[in-house]
């Protein structure tokens, strides 16, 4: 329990506080994370759009089955290493999260 009304209004600014700066932190962090998954969004509709044109200039069936096959190829990969990143942005994100929080349990201010 709290000993008096200082440490209770102590413990209220600290987490007020943390409150704070986890809220700043999670605020950058979903901007980093959004801003990636924009450009990921621009750049995929970008090759998509130059492989249906390539493939509507190929002239045999063979060298459009080769587009197709290549833009999937590297659509896959593209999506696979975004997917990556974007989940290394988000454990990144809890980790700076929860640093305000750490010690927190050790500052509580417990009755004797």
């Amino acid at each position: 329990m709290v000993q008096n009304i200082d440490e209770l209004q102590k413990l209220g600014k600290d987490n007020l506080e943390n409150a704070m700066k986890g809220f700043g932190v999670m605020s950058k962090g979903l901007q980093a994370i959004s801003v990636e998954v924009a450009d990921y969004s621009k750049k995929s509709f970008e090759e998509g759009t130059a492989a249906a044109e390539k493939l509507l200039g190929a002239k045999t069936l063979d060298k459009a089955v080769e587009i197709q096959t290549d833009y999937f190829k590297g659509a896959y990969e593209g999506f696979v290493a975004q997917a990556t990143k974007i989940g290394e942005l988000y454990a990144d994100l809890a980790k700076e999260a929860y640093k305000p929080y750490e010690g927190m349990m050790g500052k509580l201010p417990l009755a004797k």
